[in-house]
């Protein structure tokens, strides 16, 4: 079971309800959210008995808190490798433009792209 959950960014920090149950909470940073959703979405099915662990949340985010969460992706490098215009991608970032789905496709594409040659890297020991 995955628990769908929309995060918006407001003045104080960070907010994030679940699309199916009346789940809602809020957190200063993006990872304290995380820790605040999985424990009210955990006090929300404890009258059921069951307990909801991190991988079964499937957290949405839009670009500008994408990059302000995961500050290690350097967005001209990827704008490069996406072949995407680094001033466009910079607006989507900055939340001045909205991409379209396709574009946020792409974007999402290049990101996962990228993931996965990360999780393939071995060290030398």
């Amino acid at each position: 079971m995955k628990i769908q959950m929309i995060v918006e960014k407001t003045k104080t920090g960070y907010s994030a309800y679940a699309e199916k149950y009346p789940v809602y909470t809020v957190g200063n940073s993006l990872e304290e959210l995380k820790t605040n959703i999985l424990e009210a979405l955990n006090l929300y099915f404890e009258k059921q008995g069951k307990t909801i662990a991190e991988n079964e949340l499937k957290i949405s985010l839009d670009l500008p808190q994408f990059f302000e969460f995961y500050k290690v992706i350097n967005a001209k490098a990827l704008s490069e490798r996406i072949g995407m215009n680094q001033s466009l991608l910079a607006q989507y970032i900055k939340g001045i433009k909205k991409p379209s789905s396709m574009q946020t496709q792409r974007i999402l594409k290049g990101v996962q792209q990228v993931g996965k040659e990360l999780a393939a890297i071995r060290f030398i020991l």
